[in-house]
């Protein structure tokens, strides 16, 4: 490894960082010299790697200012954890001085001494700096660090592969070798069609290129899809290694990887022991190599990338045969490249049009689910329609099951936006780090799991409508980067450094009391009001008790529809139980006590017996068929008194909820508890 590696990037805080919890497979560090990788560390989660320039660390270091044992790095649990081990000059990452054993986090920078060394459990994850330095002499090049240092022997150069030829078919000697090797290949080639990502082609590639030519290290390195400069050797990401007993994997001299890359030929060099008193292939003396093939992955016309092969036995080098099988894989490689990208696009395609055809369905039932004639609903669809012109944040309120969703959907679906996605996310639904990658997004290799790009909630809504169900459930952690979005700023997906920003209008739904939540600081004072500015309240059934028949109807049509059962209808005494019920289940009670009946009725009616209510709640004795003949000469206030506590019961003694629903001020409805002589029994 070189004795000194300079990289400058900008990663986040300490405390502002997402820890890693990795599964335990693989980690990296990778050491960078003036915004260029050179070396990648293996990380085994079962030892803990020391760092240091004595030989008995796992990692040595040839920096003067390292400390014989420097510092340490193992896997605890379900993260990565980086100690100091009594430095002399100490450990830093991000620039931080650690005193005690912290967590490392995806592309964090450990500094020791002029080295810098970068975390990561992707090595293909982008991995340059931006341009520029301080000037110091630990961010000047090295001496020998250039393109005319002297090369090492290059006894052979190709620009495409004869193994395939009918020359190679005749009576020669080799005909056993090369028709095993070529039987190598068809069962290579067969296994490349079949990969379904570009790290299982990579891995696949690797593993039987190297088991063919009996080579020690190999990578396949690709430039990414953005790369217009297809000859700058700086621009290649590793997409995969192999080393013995965790080896690094050192780069390849920049000397060959620019000239396979301009020339397009395939590349043998041998003899670089000869080469290692010149710094420019220093690394490759460091690791014992003594041959190399530096092999481009051509696509068309244009180079994709390279593979590497490292020998380190000069009793078994690579030779020219082992040249050209691997220039043929290879071309191989690059042959199906455009096949996996085409895969990757119309599954993206797919995934889209499924995502469409579900908001479709959706769409069709708003109508018919917003039932109801009651004055409440009626001036509810008011709302709606007055809500849905504007483009501001709207927060639906109201209890679980009264169908905060449908009135989100008909907001968007009655706003100018109704040609656009409308996304949908429960914020209770998901563990606080996958919510914000569902917000937000991630990059692949980010977290464990992030195998692949992800595009967030907000992305896949951009010009669209956000749903968030369950606001009140949103960590504070992830609340502040929620509330600069909606104040329009742009976001980073996770483990990403590129600014998104999209047309999004947020609407919110929750069920419980933000007010309490922000004074117990559960929630944000400032996205509170953020939310705020236009508020929809979705009364509970109990409150509009006229819509049950309608709405009992409609979920009895659609119910026998979907199973296709035999038409049926609901009888007098079945609506009459339903209109007496309290219903604090709301609406989706409703639904689920319909379908349960159609299950259950025998007739080509349902009876009351086949109405199974499972709250415990009493029918409203007020609600009988004729109320004068239940009519008893009471004062007003007593009937007063008993509606207030009888409220504060089903609320659970909340003052705040229960002078809502009465429709009093919560200092008039602590009057009337003091008048009536009202307190909350202690067994309540």
């Amino acid at each position: 490894m070189s004795s000194k590696t300079n990289h400058r990037m900008s990663p986040p805080a300490l405390d502002e960082a997402i820890p890693v919890e990795h599964n335990g497979d693989e980690a990296f560090l990778v050491a960078r010299d003036g915004g260029v990788w050179r070396d990648i560390f293996r990380l085994p989660a079962n030892l803990v790697t020391t760092i240091g320039r004595e030989p008995s660390n796992r990692i040595i270091l040839r920096e003067e200012k390292c400390s014989r044992r420097q510092c340490e790095l193992s896997y605890d649990d379900r993260y990565w954890m980086i100690r100091d081990l009594n430095s002399r000059n100490g450990t830093r990452v991000n620039g931080e001085r650690i005193v005690e054993r912290v967590p490392i986090h995806e592309g964090d920078v450990i500094r020791i001494g002029g080295l810098e060394l970068m975390f990561t459990t992707d090595i293909s994850r982008p991995l340059d700096q931006p341009a520029g330095g301080t000037g110091t002499d630990a961010d000047r090049p090295r001496s020998g660090d250039t393109d005319e240092d002297a090369e090492p022997q290059i006894i052979e150069r190709k620009s495409s592969s004869r193994y395939l030829t009918e020359s190679h078919l005749g009576s020669d000697s080799r005909d056993a070798s090369v028709r095993e090797a070529i039987a190598g290949l068809y069962q290579l080639v067969v296994r490349m069609v079949s990969a379904t990502s570009l790290r299982e082609l990579s891995e696949t590639v690797l593993e039987r290129l190297l088991e063919t030519v009996s080579a020690d290290i190999g990578a396949v390195l690709l430039f990414p899809a953005d790369t217009t400069n297809h000859t700058d050797p700086n621009e290649l990401r590793v997409m995969s290694y192999r080393a013995p007993e965790d080896a690094p994997y050192h780069k390849v001299s920049t000397t060959l990887s620019r000239l396979a890359l301009t020339e397009r030929e395939a590349i043998l060099a041998i003899d670089l022991g000869s080469a290692s008193t010149q710094s420019e292939f220093q690394t490759l003396s460091d690791m014992h190599a003594q041959s190399v093939i530096c092999a481009p992955i051509r696509c068309g016309q244009q180079i994709r990338g390279l593979l590497h092969l490292y020998s380190l036995d000069t009793t078994n080098s690579l030779d020219a045969e082992k040249l050209e099988y691997t220039l043929a894989v290879a071309d191989q490689f690059g042959m199906t490249l455009p096949n996996l990208s085409e895969k990757d696009q119309l599954t993206g395609e797919l995934e889209r049009a499924c995502d469409e055809n579900r908001s479709l369905r959706r769409l069709l039932e708003i109508e018919s689910d917003l039932l109801g004639n009651s004055r409440a609903m009626q001036s509810l669809r008011d709302t709606i329609a007055r809500v849905a012109s504007s483009d501001a944040t709207a927060l639906i309120r109201g209890e679980s099951g009264v169908g905060k969703e449908l009135v989100a959907r008909a907001i968007h679906f009655n706003s100018n936006r109704r040609d656009k996605p409308f996304v949908c996310l429960n914020c209770a639904a998901l563990t606080e780090s996958l919510l914000e990658s569902e917000l937000f997004g991630h990059e692949r290799g980010s977290f464990t799991g992030a195998t692949d790009k992800k595009i967030g909630k907000f992305e896949q809504a951009d010009q669209g409508t956000l749903f968030l169900d369950e606001v009140g459930e949103m960590p504070l952690s992830i609340q502040a980067k929620f509330l600069r979005v909606l104040e329009g700023h742009p976001f980073e997906r996770v483990g990403g450094n590129a600014n998104i920003k999209v047309d999004v209008r947020v609407v919110a739904a929750t069920n419980r009391e933000l007010e309490a939540a922000v004074d117990e600081g559960g929630f944000r004072k400032d996205l509170f009001f953020r939310l705020q500015i236009l508020e929809l309240l979705v009364p509970p059934l109990r409150e509009h008790l006229s819509d049950v028949p309608t709405l009992a109807n409609h979920f009895l049509e659609r119910c026998c529809q979907r199973i296709g059962h035999r038409k049926i209808a609901l009888s007098e005494g079945a609506i009459r139980k339903l209109t007496r019920h309290e219903w604090p289940g709301n609406v989706r009670e409703l639904r689920n006590v319909i379908e349960r009946a159609v299950v259950l009725a025998d007739g080509v009616e349902i009876l009351e017996a086949d109405i199974r209510l499972m709250s415990t709640a009493a029918p409203r004795a007020w609600l009988g068929e004729d109320p004068m003949l239940r009519y008893e000469p009471v004062a007003i206030e007593v009937i007063e008194s008993d509606h207030i506590r009888r409220t504060l019961k089903w609320t659970n003694w909340n003052k705040r909820e229960a002078s809502r629903i009465l429709g009093i001020n919560r200092s008039t409805l602590d009057r009337k508890l003091e008048r009536y002589g009202i307190q909350q029994p202690t067994s309540e």
